[in-house]
């Protein structure tokens, strides 16, 4: 296992440097723009509370592993509501209708997004919970690259607006470490020994989760780059697209 998390770390570092992170760390850049890119992440946000729930988690644990899991699990299933209450005081919940709002979360605009999570079911449903973890560990990676750069910038947007940022800022990065598991769950991880054939497993479903959420900071930045700051919809053929304010 530490040949797979050794793999994990290098994916990180390289996801890292991607140009969303660009884009989040640019201080020429409005603060609130490096963000604009919020409700176009809303059907994963969503999605990953049920994710938790019904994928990763058993109800019916039996090895040690998937213990560790279901208690990350009961970490990570609620934290939908932060986002929920951070695009509030964003500014960005627009005045939509119910089918323009599901027009927009079905758009070409958010397909990556709606993909992520569908991967990410193909990749754990029913899987061994050592392949879980492993595809665990990588999402927690990519989160904590994500939250590292919202903190900053939710910062910056605290010091003008006296408001605290539960999902984008510094609470949310505590919770997200990097890792599924700590202290003696990280022990336990670095003693597995994987067979040939679940190494190279393990690899792919590494490769196969970073490759998805790589795609899907493309999606993100090629959203937020497009809006205007001074307008709430914009009409692209007849679908409304959220814009955001």
């Amino acid at each position: 296992m530490q040949e797979v998390l050794a793999l994990i770390e290098d994916k990180k570092q390289e996801y890292a440097q991607l140009p969303l992170f660009e884009f989040m760390q640019d201080k020429s850049i409005d603060p609130k723009q490096r963000l604009s890119f919020a409700p176009c992440m809303a059907h994963f946000i969503m999605s990953f509370s049920d994710l938790n729930k019904y994928v990763f988690r058993e109800k019916q644990p039996v090895s040690k592993i998937q213990h560790i899991i279901n208690e990350h699990t009961y970490e990570d299933d609620h934290h939908w509501a932060w986002f929920v209450t951070d695009l509030e005081k964003l500014g960005f919940n627009q005045q939509l209708n119910f089918t323009q709002a599901l027009r927009f979360l079905w758009s070409e605009q958010t397909k990556v997004t709606r993909q992520l999570s569908y991967e990410l079911s193909a990749y754990t449903l029913q899987a061994d919970p050592v392949m879980k973890i492993v595809a665990i560990e990588a999402i927690e990676a990519t989160g904590n690259i994500l939250f590292s750069r919202t903190a900053e910038i939710a910062a910056e947007l605290k010091a003008i607006t006296k408001q605290e940022y539960i999902y984008f800022g510094d609470f949310h990065l505590n919770l997200e470490t990097g890792h599924a598991v700590v202290t003696s769950g990280e022990d336990l991880l670095t003693k597995i020994e994987l067979t040939p054939e679940q190494l190279s497993s393990a690899f792919r479903v590494v490769e196969k989760v970073f490759s998805i959420f790589s795609e899907w900071t493309h999606e993100l930045l090629a959203y937020a780059i497009t809006q205007n700051l001074d307008k709430t919809t914009v009409k692209a053929s007849d679908t409304p697209v959220l814009v955001c304010v």
